[in-house]
C-alpha cells in the first residue's frame, strides 16, 4: 500500500492536485485545512475533487452511473410457457432483461419488443456453450433456465435440451464469470429413489425418452458446477391464475400436486433476490389449505445440502 502522501491545501491548487493524482490513489493522499483554528479534519482528494472544476465533476458523475446502471437477467426458453411467464414478471419488478429464443420471429409476435428494458437475442441451448457465451454476454449477472423439449419422435430430445442444453448454459456461465443460476426443473426427478417409480406422473413424463432422468442429470451437474444454483421443482404445471398458497418442502419430498405456471416465475424471480435461496433445491405445489408464507420464510425453511 502506498504511503499516505499529507499536503497542505493552502500550497496547492486544484491543478497541482489533479497532477498528483497521476501518481499517487485517492486512499493515499490526505488533506487537511491550515485555515480553520480547529483541529486538522483529514479529507478525502476524492471529495475534493468533487468540489472542484466541471471536469473532475462529471468524471465523478460517469462512474455513479456506471455503479448504478443495471444488469440484464438472461432468460433462456423466454418464449416457453414458463419462460414468457418469467420475462414478464422480471420486467415488472423493474429488471433489465435478456431473452434467449431459438426462433426471433416467434418472439416478436410473443413478447413486447417496444418495452426499453427488453432484449431480444437468439439462443439454442443446444448449440453449444460458445455460441451460449456470445449470447449471454458480459452484461448479464444471472441466468435463468426455463426450457423444456417438444414432444417428438426424437427420443434423444429431452438429452438434448433438458442434459445437455442445460449443461451447456452452466459452461457458459462459467466462462463469463456469471455466478447466479435458477432451473425451472421438476417435481419427481428423483423418483427412482423416492420408491415412486410406479407413480403413474413418473411413468407418464419418462416415457418420452427419460426426461426426468435428463433432468436430475443436469441438476447433478449444476450442484457440483461451483455456480450459485437455485434448483425450483414444480409440480403439474396449470396455465390457469394462482390459486391457493405456495407450498415449499425440501428435494424428494413432493410426488403430486399441480401450481399456476404464473406462480412458478414469481418464485423464479423472487428466488433472483433472496440469499435464502442460494444453493438450494426446492419443491413447489400450491394448495387451498396452505398458510400464507413470505418468501423468505419459505426459501429460508429449506436446508442446504
Amino acid at each position: 500500500m502506498a504511503t499516505p502522501l499529507i499536503l497542505k491545501t493552502s500550497l496547492f491548487s486544484t491543478r497541482h492536485i489533479h497532477h498528483l493524482h497521476r501518481y499517487y490513489p485517492f486512499s493515499a493522499i490526505l488533506f487537511f485545512s491550515t485555515t480553520s483554528h480547529k483541529p486538522p479534519k483529514l479529507r478525502s482528494l476524492k471529495s475534493i475533487k468533487m468540489e472542484g472544476g466541471n471536469e473532475i465533476t462529471e468524471e465523478a458523475k460517469e462512474n455513479v452511473n456506471q455503479q448504478q446502471q443495471k444488469k440484464k437477467i438472461f432468460v433462456a426458453g423466454a418464449t416457453g410457457s414458463t419462460g414468457k411467464r418469467i420475462v414478464e414478471q422480471l420486467l415488472a419488478k423493474g429488471f433489465e432483461v435478456k431473452a434467449g429464443v431459438r426462433d426471433l420471429d416467434k418472439a416478436k409476435t410473443s413478447l413486447s419488443e417496444n418495452n426499453p428494458s427488453l432484449q431480444i437475442v437468439k439462443a439454442d441451448v443446444t448449440a453449444g456453450s460458445e455460441k451460449l457465451v456470445q449470447a449471454i454476454g458480459d452484461d448479464s449477472e444471472a441466468v435463468i433456465c426455463a426450457t423444456g423439449f417438444r414432444p417428438s419422435w426424437d427420443l434423444f430430445a429431452p438429452w438434448k435440451v433438458d442434459n445437455f442444453g442445460t449443461v451447456n448454459l452452466v459452461e457458459a456461465c462459467r466462462k463469463l464469470g456469471v455466478n447466479r443460476f435458477i432451473l425451472i426443473s421438476s417435481i419427481l426427478v428423483n423418483g427412482a429413489s423416492m420408491g415412486q417409480i410406479l407413480n403413474p406422473a413418473y411413468i407418464f413424463l419418462n416415457i418420452f425418452g427419460l426426461t426426468l432422468v435428463a433432468k436430475l442429470q443436469a441438476e447433478n451437474y449444476i450442484r457440483k458446477s461451483g455456480i450459485n444454483y437455485t434448483i425450483i421443482r414444480p409440480g403439474g404445471l396449470r396455465n390457469e391464475p394462482p390459486s391457493g398458497n405456495l407450498v415449499m418442502e425440501s428435494e424428494d419430498t413432493l410426488y403430486e400436486g399441480t401450481i399456476s405456471r404464473d406462480l412458478v416465475a414469481e418464485v423464479a424471480v423472487e428466488a433472483l433476490r433472496l440469499p435464502e435461496s442460494s444453493y438450494k433445491v426446492v419443491e413447489i405445489v400450491s394448495r387451498a389449505d396452505a398458510p400464507k408464507r413470505t418468501y423468505k420464510d419459505l426459501f429460508g425453511s429449506i436446508k442446504q445440502r
